[in-house]
């Protein structure tokens, strides 16, 4: 990872850019954690103070989470996703499903009438990893692969404005994935998404949306459940 080197942008600047680029790409993405500080000094060849300014600069500006003791983590892929998450962290989760709701549904049944070749090999693989994830039984990974799914099924829709806007609500929606999911993976409260899937894959728009909301109602009844 070469730090290019601009005279009349200050070292931090770049040290910013250079980071961002990586979150932005999707090298380090949402939910990993990125090299340690003294790995980044390494790799930048700058000194430890200006890479801890940058990160702490990305992490004020909500890509970024500070974890004492764990390390830095991704937390969002731009300024405006970090801002949603930061707006919402205290939304009803109740409204927050409503709008993933609204949002799903939509892109479900866009993507059942838009999906090519590709959006359903990729949907297939997504599909796999989830529940690999799940039986993993590792709650956070399966938040990060059911994201991950859903974020396949809203690409499927080929709506640039719909993905852009998704993508800045990207961690509201892992925050009531987490919510939904709980603590501990609970063999009682899995909701299969083949569902989904199969519509999408079959063309059935009507089916494909009604399959994402019952999806997402299911997911929120059995956290209601549990609580």
């Amino acid at each position: 990872m070469a730090l290019s080197s601009t005279r009349r942008t200050p070292l931090s600047d770049q040290v910013i850019a250079q980071l961002r680029a990586q979150i932005t790409s999707g090298e380090w993405p949402v939910g990993s954690r990125i090299p340690t500080e003294a790995a980044l000094v390494e790799q930048l060849g700058v000194a430890r103070n200006t890479v801890r300014e940058a990160v702490k600069a990305l992490a004020h500006n909500g890509l970024l989470d500070i974890r004492q003791g764990s390390g830095t983590y991704v937390l969002a892929t731009s300024e405006l996703a970090g801002v949603m998450h930061r707006r919402f962290a205290d939304a009803d989760q109740s409204q927050v499903a409503e709008l993933r709701a609204a949002l799903e549904m939509s892109a479900a049944g866009l993507a059942a009438s838009r999906r090519t070749d590709r959006d359903l090999e990729l949907l297939g693989s997504a599909l796999d990893r989830r529940e690999r994830a799940w039986h993993s039984g590792d709650p956070e990974d399966f938040v990060q692969a059911d994201a991950a799914f859903h974020s396949a099924v809203v690409a499927a829709a080929h709506n640039e404005v719909l993905a852009a806007v998704y993508a800045d609500l990207g961690e509201v929606m892992r925050a009531h994935l987490r919510h939904d999911v709980g603590p501990e993976l609970i063999a009682e409260r899995y909701v299969g998404h083949d569902g989904i899937l199969d519509a999408i894959r079959g063309g059935d728009a009507q089916r494909a949306s009604a399959e994402a909301g019952r999806a997402i109602g299911a997911c929120g009844s059995e956290a209601a459940q549990s609580d």
